[in-house]
C-alpha cells in the first residue's frame, strides 16, 4: 500500500470502529440500562432526587451542594475545552504558510497542507462539540438546583419524575462533552500519521468497552441499595432520559 493512500484507509477504519461502538453503547443504554455505567447512574440519580425531595426542608441544602458540585466539574471542562480549541486556532492561524507545518515528525501518511489543515479543524471540532454540551448540561444542573428544593407531596410523583429527567439531560451531556474528549485523542495522534490514530482508535475502544459496562455483581450491589418501594417507580423514564 502506497504512503499517501493510508489516510483514506485507517483514518475511515479508526473512525468506524469509534462510531460503531458508540451506536452499540446508545442501543444498549435504552434497552438494558443497566448493563451500562450510563444506565445505572441514570438511574442511581432518580432515585436521589426522589430521596432528596420526600423531604426539602431537610435535604435541600445538600442537594444544592451536590448540584453545585457538577456545576463546576462541567465548567472545568467547558473552560478547558473553550481554551484548547483558542489555542488550536492561534496555532493555525499562525502557521498559514503551508510551508511553515512541520511534517518531519509525521510517521506515515499524506503530507500535503489540506489534510493538515483537516487534522486540526477536527480536533478544533471536538473541542467545540464538549464545550457547548458542557455548557448545556451546566444549563440543566442550574434549573435543578431550583426545582429539587421546591416542596411536594409524596404522592406527587410527576414533579419528581420532571426534575429526575433535567437531571439525567444534565448528566448525559455532561458524558457527551467527556465523550468529544475522548474522541479528541485518536484525532490528535493522526497528526503524527494514520497509524498511530488508527491504534489508538483500537485501544480506545477497549478501554471505554470496560469503563461503560457492568458485571453482575455490580448489578446486584446497585439492586440491593435502593430500598423496596422505590425500585420500580419511574423505571421507564429512566431508560430513555433524553
Amino acid at each position: 500500500m502506497e504512503e499517501k493512500s493510508l489516510d483514506f484507509v485507517l483514518v475511515p477504519l479508526g473512525l468506524f470502529l469509534m462510531g460503531a461502538y458508540h451506536v452499540w453503547l446508545f442501543f444498549i443504554i435504552h434497552r438494558h440500562p443497566r448493563k451500562t455505567v450510563i444506565g445505572l447512574n441514570a438511574q442511581s440519580r432518580h432515585q436521589w432526587v426522589f430521596s432528596m425531595m420526600s423531604d426539602p426542608l431537610k435535604n435541600g441544602v445538600l442537594a444544592v451542594q451536590t448540584i453545585r458540585n457538577n456545576i463546576m466539574a462541567s465548567t472545568l471542562l467547558a473552560t478547558t475545552a473553550i481554551t484548547l480549541s483558542s489555542l488550536i486556532g492561534v496555532f493555525v492561524s499562525s502557521t498559514s504558510n503551508s510551508e511553515k507545518i512541520s511534517t518531519s515528525v509525521i510517521v506515515y501518511g499524506n503530507k500535503s497542507p489540506t489534510l493538515s489543515a483537516i487534522k486540526y479543524f477536527s480536533i478544533l471540532l471536538c473541542f467545540l462539540v464538549a464545550f457547548l454540551c458542557n455548557v448545556q448540561s451546566i444549563r440543566y444542573y442550574a434549573h435543578v438546583s431550583f426545582l429539587v428544593t421546591v416542596p411536594t407531596w409524596n404522592d406527587r410523583k410527576d414533579s419528581m419524575e420532571y426534575v429526575g429527567r433535567n437531571l439525567n439531560r444534565g448528566s448525559f451531556f455532561w458524558s457527551l462533552g467527556l465523550r468529544a474528549f475522548y474522541f479528541s485523542f485518536p484525532l490528535f495522534l493522526w497528526i503524527f500519521g494514520p497509524i498511530p490514530m488508527f491504534v489508538c482508535s483500537f485501544i480506545m475502544v477497549f478501554i471505554l468497552y470496560f469503563l461503560d459496562t457492568t458485571t453482575t455483581i455490580t448489578r446486584q450491589l446497585h439492586s440491593h441499595s435502593f430500598k423496596e418501594d422505590h425500585k420500580n417507580t419511574g423505571m421507564e423514564s429512566t431508560s430513555n432520559p433524553m
